[in-house]
């Protein structure tokens, strides 16, 4: 049986943050509003057969034009911190130089309206939405680009950090790197194993000169990263599927955490990827050794099953997330999602334990956690079942994180609205608000309040607790 809403929310300490999550390209539209330049997700929007339908962010939840309602929706929901992400190309069009005013005045007006809400903001400075003309001079393959990001967040930290406290640099730099520079499902689109290693070692050199940028400007800011992480775990208990996870979870998890809370590379890493990995030079370890980081933000789901395969030369391993069907089943048991993922509560206790057992227990706020599910109105209301047993049950994992000694400051829901799914279109929703996306209506679904019911609780403690 579920907790009851005061149940759950009384195993969270007073300080703890709870919120919900959007990114710039899923929810602003307003593509070519307010001088903003083209970004790579523009581009990538328009290759034939890209995304589902042909759709793309050009108007999405029309958020830019609409962010007063939605910030409305986060009070009456009774958020206390909204993560949302910066567009690089509404500031800086072209990927550098001054700021541009009408973008710097769009994310002014929303972070103050957000501070009157008593709402705090988390913002992320990059959630793959590059300029296209710094991916014509290479992109995130080009070392400059690591340089003009540095720019760019001091930029950002100069205009806003006077009101953001917390900044998040990069979103989920596995995904970026290799969905979308080798597997190419998402922008650029690219296919190539010799770039995809090197975009990602670029982007853990980005996030720690952004670091020093934002803090430079800000010494006082918390800043993070946000890092896409899952369990892995052998498809069955041969030796060579155990062998398998075993070198899936390197290149996957410990590719991300190990250069930034052990200061280097896995040295396996290097050894298996063989003439893919990237020169690493010297200063670029001395950079890695600074250990930049403040907070490590978690974004995770569920677990990933991998087995061993022949064609994947020098890896051996495959994993299950291509081989389920993207819709929503159960199977042996087990519900899955919309996007095929497995609803699995305790990965995100385990991935949390990990940390703390493996990684010194840094601070840690779940920055993204949600389940798409096929959500239909009737009657102006949206009976959501499954997606509030999820929140209900992956809260209760953090709580239980919590109880073990996991250093846990806070939880964003993802997504607050139904969005652009990145190459799934619209056919995807996850909010725990429904988007009308023709006529831009907004419906809290039940989810929504019942996550508002257990944030309510939750404040009901602090005040008993003073």
């Amino acid at each position: 049986m579920p907790e009851d809403g005061a149940a759950l929310a009384s195993r969270f300490p007073g300080a703890f943050i709870f919120g919900a999550g959007t990114s710039s390209y899923q929810i602003e539209g307003a593509a070519c509003d307010g001088g903003k330049g083209e970004s790579i997700w523009d581009r990538f929007c328009r290759k034939r057969g890209a995304i589902v339908r042909g759709e793309d962010g050009r108007i999405a939840c029309d958020h830019y034009h609409r962010f007063g309602e939605d910030i409305e929706l986060m009070r009456r929901l009774g958020l206390d911190a909204y993560r949302f992400s910066i567009a690089w190309p509404r500031i800086q069009p072209s990927g550098r130089g001054a700021a541009n005013r009408a973008g710097v005045s769009f994310y002014d007006r929303l972070i103050d309206r957000l501070l009157e809400s008593g709402i705090e903001p988390l913002a992320t400075l990059y959630h793959w939405d590059l300029p296209q003309k710094l991916q014509d001079a290479g992109g995130w393959g080009n070392r400059d680009t690591v340089d003009r990001f540095a720019d760019y967040a001091r930029n950002v930290a100069a205009l806003f950090g006077d009101r953001v406290k917390l900044f998040a640099t990069l979103n989920e730099p596995w995904m970026f790197a290799f969905v979308g520079h080798l597997l190419g499902r998402h922008a650029p689109g690219r296919h190539n194993p010799w770039l995809s290693m090197r975009v990602f070692h670029h982007a853990m050199m980005a996030h720690a000169f952004a670091f020093e940028s934002v803090k430079s400007e800000r010494p006082g800011a918390q800043v993070g990263i946000s890092l896409s992480l899952s369990p892995v775990i052998p498809q069955s208990s041969a030796q060579r599927d155990v062998d398998a996870a075993r070198r899936a979870d390197l290149f996957t998890n410990r590719l991300q955490l190990d250069p930034l809370l052990r200061s280097s590379y896995p040295d396996e890493t290097r050894s298996l990827a063989g003439p893919f990995f990237p020169r690493v030079s010297a200063e670029d370890s001395r950079v890695l050794a600074r250990r930049s980081l403040d907070f490590v933000g978690i974004n995770t789901y569920s677990r990933v099953r991998a087995r061993y395969v022949r064609f994947f030369p020098r890896l051996h391993f495959w994993t299950d997330e291509d081989d389920v069907p993207e819709t929503e089943f159960c199977r042996d048991g087990a519900q899955y999602t919309d996007m095929g993922q497995e609803v699995y509560p305790p990965a995100l206790r385990t991935v949390l334990e990990r940390l703390r057992d493996e990684y010194g227990n840094p601070p840690v706020y779940i920055t993204e956690n949600g389940a798409s599910f096929r959500d239909i109105p009737e009657h102006g209301r949206v009976h959501d079942r499954k997606r509030t047993a999820y929140i209900e049950a992956y809260l209760a994992e953090a709580a239980r994180a919590l109880e073990d000694g996991c250093d846990l400051r806070g939880y964003f829901y993802w997504s607050l609205l139904d969005n652009f799914e990145w190459s799934y279109g619209y056919a995807k929703r996850l909010g725990i608000v429904f988007v009308d996306f023709d006529t831009q209506e907004r419906i809290v679904k039940d989810s929504g309040f019942r996550y508002a019911e257990i944030l309510a609780e939750h404040r009901k403690c602090r005040r008993t607790a003073v």
